[in-house]
């Protein structure tokens, strides 16, 4: 492989032919795909440029087609070798480039599957697509090709490793970053340039970096604020290689741990480990739950209700690293069957509990045996 063919051309095959038995089986003729995740799955696209629509049309049989900006060529006759590129200018309307390729390719009659619930095909496009192509009828082939990459390949799966690498050396540079007087941005300074120093790409999802006054806000970041003796300091990030991720997080203490901090690592720890221990081949994603939430609710927690104690992650493209629109969580009503091969960011959030602050996540990997916990920084208390 060159340095711009991220894998060979055999497994992009693979994909394809899996994705296509999958379109037979719901009976498409032919998918409209506009995730980034999906895309850069199927045909290895992987740029900034997604902040415009693309539609990669996947025909049952035949030659794949990507429709986007005219400008994106170079780039993508660099990186696309299994679908042919169709430019349009930026006053062009996509959807009816989108639809005129249909026309060519004698779809336009045909049963076309679309993404409904993707980020990333506005409500004006896929109406324009659907009013111009009368004739056709659509199909929602949400979660089709995510269905099936929701397993890695042993070749993904290097990359999600090298990326847990660069998730390690980030949260330590944030550790060893941290001290009084030292503001927040100044740690993310840190975090990001350990991130890229080790071999990693920009990430689906900022590193969250946040302090005593904003730290219960969930998708919140850093700020010029100092941090002070006493402050608790939470560090959630994600390495990002090839665009797989294995992100993890931390929750350090400044100087001292708070009253009830002691207390709730020891739970915290307890349930991360019986979820590690719960992941199985076989296993459900709810039976899992069930594990994590009775290691709560027998240490006094169960008025302290959380809606996953994790969820699947892998290829990501901004703003997510959990691999499109959609967060698969470890859920209470999940019937998700666990395969090797999935990832997931596992996690045991404790803040707010009332009883004192915890928190700690990483990345496993389900193999054959078991789940392997692939970031390796200690999850025991960070006093700094």
């Amino acid at each position: 492989m060159n340095d711009s063919s991220i894998f060979p051309p055999e497994e992009y095959e693979a994909r394809l032919q899996n994705v296509r038995r999958s379109m037979e089986e719901n009976d498409i003729d032919a998918c409209l795909i506009s995730s980034p995740e999906n895309i850069y799955y199927l045909i290895g696209l992987s740029y900034q440029g997604y902040f415009v629509p693309h539609i990669l049309i996947v025909p049952i049989e035949g030659e794949m087609r990507l429709i986007t900006r005219a400008m994106e060529k170079k780039t993508i006759d660099v990186q696309v070798k299994n679908a042919r590129f169709i430019g349009h200018g930026d006053r062009d309307d996509p959807g009816k480039v989108a639809c005129q390729t249909i026309a060519e390719m004698g779809l336009g009659s045909a049963r076309l599957g679309i993404e409904k619930s993707t980020l990333f095909l506005t409500p004006r496009v896929f109406e324009g697509i659907v009013d111009t192509l009368p004739k056709a009828h659509w199909i929602d082939a949400s979660g089709l090709i995510d269905k099936i990459r929701i397993t890695q390949s042993p070749l993904e799966l290097e990359y999600t490793r090298k990326a847990a690498v660069v998730s390690d050396a980030a949260i330590q540079a944030g550790i060893d970053a941290a001290a009084v007087g030292v503001s927040e941005k100044e740690v993310a300074a840190k975090v990001y340039n350990a991130m890229i120093l080790a071999g990693g790409e920009h990430p689906g999802f900022i590193p969250l970096i946040r302090s005593a006054p904003t730290l219960g806000e969930c998708h919140v970041t850093w700020s010029e604020r100092k941090l002070r003796q006493g402050d608790p300091l939470f560090l959630e990030l994600g390495g990002c290689v090839r665009r797989y991720h294995a992100p993890m997080g931390r929750l350090l203490f400044l100087g001292e741990a708070p009253h009830g901090s002691l207390e709730m690592e020891k739970v915290a720890l307890e349930a991360f480990n019986d979820v590690v221990n719960a992941i199985l081949p076989g296993a459900t994603a709810g039976e899992v739950y069930k594990v994590w939430r009775k290691r709560l609710d027998g240490s006094g927690l169960s008025q302290f209700q959380l809606e996953h104690c994790g969820y699947i992650t892998g290829i990501g493209f901004p703003p997510s690293w959990c691999g499109g629109s959609k967060v698969i969580g470890i859920r209470r009503d999940s019937n998700l069957v666990l395969q090797p091969g999935m990832v997931f960011h596992l996690m045991t959030w404790l803040i707010g509990s009332c009883k004192g602050d915890y928190f700690v996540s990483d990345t496993g990997v389900l193999t054959g045996d078991g789940c392997e916990v692939l970031t390796k920084t200690s999850r025991h208390m960070h006093i700094v």
